[in-house]
């Protein structure tokens, strides 16, 4: 049977690319197991459950090494559970010419020897790109902080209303005040959510 395995990073990642992959590989939609989640170990819901259906015989699709993982130790052993203890087989789509565990398994112990030096040097390769992103991640913030930028969501306060928002808020905070608009018509109007709309009515008030 085929299968196939899909993972990107993060939940906004495109996952089309690997999904036709496998779709052009005739894999049913049913054995594509895709995952949003870092690579950096193996407790990922997808990949858990894939492990479950492998049987004997099984050949597993991965576009490239490092979605199948991006730590070392990891990659290897995994890929030594998969090919030799459920005799399965995995093929690296990118690098298939040397990532097809059935051509190592008819070459007999040389064939084994040499999967396992090339299986180390790509998952260290691997493994040394999370690092790098990691890396890079870090100097970016660093750099962000160092230069007095704001992470993460920008906090909405009075001061931080456009001159639109300001002039609706001065035009409609006594018709608020006296009841003649509802709290979340006045929220609409000044495109704000429920907690920050009371918390620039409050500092407003103070005023």
């Amino acid at each position: 049977m085929k299968i196939g395995y899909v993972r990107v990073s993060s939940q906004d990642q495109n996952i089309d690319r690997q999904l036709q992959k496998m779709i052009d590989l005739g894999i049913e939609e049913r054995f594509i197991f895709v995952d949003r989640q870092s690579g950096k170990d193996f407790d990922r819901p997808q990949y858990q459950t894939m492990k479950r259906i492998i049987r004997e015989g099984d050949l597993v699709y991965v576009d490239a090494l490092d979605r199948l993982g991006r730590d070392y130790n990891g990659i290897i052993q995994e890929w030594k559970h998969i090919t030799r203890e459920l005799n399965a087989d995995i093929v690296v789509l990118e690098n298939e010419s040397l990532f097809d565990s059935r051509k190592f398994k008819s070459m007999g112990d040389i064939g084994e020897l040499m999967e396992d030096q090339f299986l180390s040097l790509l998952a260290y390769v691997a493994e040394q790109e999370r690092k790098k992103i990691r890396q890079r991640q870090a100097e970016g913030i660093a750099l962000a902080k160092a230069k007095g930028k704001q992470l993460g969501r920008p906090k909405i306060n009075l001061e931080s209303l456009s001159k639109e928002q300001r002039q609706v808020l001065e035009n409609n905070f006594p018709k608020w005040k006296n009841k003649e608009i509802t709290g979340v018509e006045f929220m609409k109007m000044l495109g704000l959510k429920k907690n920050t709309f009371y918390k620039i009515m409050k500092e407003y008030s103070n005023i």
